[in-house]
């Protein structure tokens, strides 16, 4: 029985994916649930696993478009497993069997040698007066001429240009982009021209939060199995400031304002296949075990290539994090159709006044793009300090005074 095996619907409003890699050959026998090719789509790349155990023959090539629901190969399920060395096996032993016949009569033949002629070496006068200006023996030179004269073109091309180092590597490779990049790029330029974007920035004294990882960091781990890291502080000061500014947990649609009542936040995280944005959702009712937990969990299937289509679906703000890159400052841009984007950035030890007095302290810089459509400056400007409060400020308003209990030690 042959069975056509059809491209599956990777996710809502996905009509087409494509073929990145095919993780079989034509003509290998394979069996059920294995993994047989990675397909792209616009949010993510997935595995396509054989529906059933057979000789699989392929229908579209790698780097094809391919319609959901289109076939993509053919398995004769009546074929039963050979013995033995595979196709694949036997074909490359036959390779290196040909291989090897070709290079005995080759190892025999003697080498070759340049027959020097009476050009050999010369230059043409023209040739001459370069190779002589800049002191160059054309005997050193291999010439293209006839008989190996060494013509003016050799001359100039032997002779460096000024101020410019030769011999070096001058290559250049060209590779598709996948489709995730593509629609990244696509959604990226979109962003760009179709909102009015801008970007408010403000600073954080850390030193707060530094106090309390210190004094609490081992212990969490010890407890909940997962670090007590930056990500959750954050999280919970954005959740604050998007409960008292509602309309930057809010989106366009076409002539009406969506606003949320529940907070999904989308965190950017770097993976093989370049930048994902897994969501978490309702992390308004997540302690701060929880919100590290799930931070850690998304984070893992992201690095491993596990993340789905529905993981990376929706979310109603994005959290950046650039400083684990070493990056001072940036202007992130709006994960659409979202409004608006945190980005946070390294923390470097600077002088700050304090009290009347200069003091050094850990500050990072933090960045707001938003939609000026649907958020105002004022809104805008708002959010960021309430950020900006709660970070400097965790224990009153993002603990309730109470450390142990948030963080349920």
């Amino acid at each position: 029985m042959i069975l056509e095996m059809k491209v599956p619907s990777p996710g809502e409003s996905i009509t087409e994916v494509e073929i990145a890699e095919w993780l079989v050959e034509d003509g290998d026998y394979v069996e059920k649930d294995q993994a047989i090719a990675e397909v792209d789509s616009d949010k993510a790349t997935l595995e396509l696993p054989a529906e059933e155990s057979g000789i699989i023959t392929l229908k579209a090539e790698v780097g094809d478009a391919v319609a959901v629901g289109a076939v993509v190969c053919l398995i004769d399920t009546s074929a039963s497993k050979p013995e033995g060395a595979s196709k694949k096996e036997e074909a490359s032993e036959k390779k290196q069997e040909d291989k090897k016949a070709e290079a005995a009569p080759v190892a025999e033949k003697a080498p070759k040698t340049e027959t020097a002629t009476y050009a050999t070496g010369t230059a043409s006068p023209a040739a001459k007066k370069i190779l002589a200006e800049k002191e160059i023996d054309p005997a050193t030179i291999k010439g293209t001429g006839k008989d190996g004269r060494v013509t003016k073109a050799d001359a100039v091309k032997a002779v460096p240009s000024m101020g410019t180092p030769t011999g070096g590597s001058r290559g250049e490779s060209r590779s598709r982009l996948s489709m995730l990049r593509r629609k990244v790029a696509e959604r990226l330029v979109t962003v760009k021209n179709e909102t009015a974007m801008l970007t408010t920035f403000n600073e954080v004294d850390m030193s707060a939060i530094f106090k309390l990882r210190e004094q609490y960091k081992e212990d969490f781990k010890e407890k909940h199995n997962v670090g007590l890291g930056f990500m959750s502080f954050f999280t919970k000061a954005v959740i604050r400031a998007l409960q008292m500014y509602p309309a930057v947990n809010s989106m366009i649609d076409g002539n009406e304002m969506v606003s949320f009542d529940f907070c999904d936040i989308s965190i950017a995280v770097s993976g093989p296949r370049g930048l994902m944005v897994p969501v978490i959702r309702n992390a308004e009712n997540l302690s701060f075990r929880g919100i590290e937990s799930e931070v850690k969990r998304l984070a893992l299937r992201a690095r491993d290539g596990d993340i789905t289509v529905d993981e990376m679906t929706g979310g109603t703000f994005t959290i950046t994090n650039g400083g684990v890159f070493g990056s001072m400052l940036s202007t992130p841009i709006i994960n659409p159709p979202q409004s608006a984007i945190l980005g946070m950035h390294n923390i470097v030890e600077r002088p700050i006044a304090r009290d009347g007095a200069i003091a050094i302290a850990p500050i990072m810089y933090v960045a707001l793009s938003y939609d000026h459509r649907i958020i105002d400056g004022k809104e805008s400007v708002g959010f960021l300090v309430a950020v900006k409060e709660a970070l400097e400020n965790p224990e009153e308003l993002l603990m309730d005074n109470n450390v142990k209990k948030a963080l349920e030690m």
